[in-house]
């Protein structure tokens, strides 16, 4: 089997990878968004080879096996390749071992992300139901409570109105467990920054 280096380039929209052997032969190229879809891409197309090393541009502490070249900061194809080649060329380049507690850390992060952005789309929708079916409408700062308030106010007659009363007190639904869901996560990335400073000190 082949042994590979894979050069990331990594920026803030999207991530570029390069897989090349030994002879700097170029085996798979790859740009993705830098998102958890894309991070999953980017590992099913590494796991073709058994042997492999990671040389990651300006790596500061995640990862599998990393190295941290140091280099510019454009992001493509090219530069991924680049980081590949720098990576079998130079001796002595810094490992990056596997920092199990701030990769946790990194997860909750994202899973809040992903929970944040929910909860907007579910406020989103909320608003406009609210909108449609009160004339004053409802404050743009919504919350739980006041939509539940809101909402107790509300008697439709017709179907449509009955429909989206009920289409709000599904997404109110939504909004309370996305609360809930975002308060133990915030805890819970606390608790493990708290843990993580404690122990640096």
């Amino acid at each position: 089997m082949t042994a590979v280096m894979i050069g990331v380039d990594p920026a803030k929209r999207s991530h570029a990878m390069a897989v090349l052997d030994g002879n700097e032969n170029e085996h798979a190229v790859l740009q993705v968004r830098s998102d958890n879809d894309g991070y999953r891409e980017m590992l099913r197309l590494a796991k073709r080879w058994k042997q492999r090393t990671w040389a990651v541009e300006g790596a500061g502490g995640v990862g599998v096996q990393l190295i941290d070249t140091g280099h510019g900061r454009k992001n493509d194809p090219g530069d991924a390749k680049t980081v590949a080649v720098v990576a079998l060329r130079t001796n002595g380049l810094r490992q990056v071992v596997l920092d199990d507690e701030r990769l946790a850390l990194r997860l909750m992060s994202e899973r809040r992300r992903e929970l944040v952005q929910s909860r907007t789309k579910t406020v989103n929708y909320l608003h406009q139901l609210l909108m449609e079916l009160l004339p004053a409408g409802a404050e743009p700062k919504l919350t739980a409570s006041k939509a539940k308030a809101l909402l107790a106010t509300v008697r439709p007659r017709h179907a449509a109105g009955k429909a989206r009363r009920q289409l709000a007190v599904d997404f109110l639904d939504d909004l309370v467990t996305l609360d809930r869901k975002i308060k133990d996560i915030n805890g819970r990335i606390k608790t493990a920054v708290e843990a993580i400073g404690t122990r640096g000190t």
